[in-house]
């Protein structure tokens, strides 16, 4: 969504749901499939909530601390990864922007803004452009599911003119 009135480089923030993110990946939060019940029945399962991706190379799990950022944020580069999609899990339950942008003849399209609740986990899918992992609230610290291995696994796109992304 933009703000056309003040200027053609303005993204508004808008919630995020899985019918608004899922031309660039899947949502994952409980209670979007109904549980299994496992261990004696004292534990729910949500099972298969989110498709990993990975071409050549293997899936590892790591973590990632980033910087707390404060809105309005300033989007300079994107990001996207052609061998494998990238799951992000906040390991403080905390608010996140998730930034995503359709491609466009080799580059990003204008982009959407979306704030991550504190129980929604993303998985961006192979060859999304994004922005860079971005916490507003918490430590900033990730849990990421993803590509590890050899190959070019990430392209880089730096803008002509920043894009302002606020709320």
């Amino acid at each position: 969504m933009s703000d056309q009135t003040s200027t053609e480089r303005t993204v508004l923030i808008e919630r995020l749901s899985a019918e608004t993110f899922e031309p660039f990946g899947e949502i994952i939060e409980a209670g979007t499939v109904s549980p299994i019940l496992i261990n004696e029945g004292r534990c729910k399962r949500y099972s298969d909530l989110a498709g990993v991706e990975c071409i050549g190379g293997q899936t590892g799990i790591s973590l990632f601390q980033a910087e707390l950022r404060t809105l309005p944020h300033k989007l300079t580069m994107m990001e996207r990864h052609p061998l494998g999609s990238q799951c992000f899990i906040p390991m403080d339950r905390s608010e996140y922007l998730v930034i995503v942008a359709a491609d466009e003849g080799g580059r990003p399209s204008f982009p959407r803004a979306f704030i991550a609740s504190s129980t929604q986990s993303i998985n961006i899918k192979t060859n999304t452009w994004h922005g860079v992992l971005t916490p507003i609230k918490g430590s900033g610290l990730f849990a990421v599911v993803d590509r590890i291995g050899e190959g070019k696994n990430l392209e880089e796109h730096w803008l002509e003119e920043a894009y302002l992304i606020k709320e």
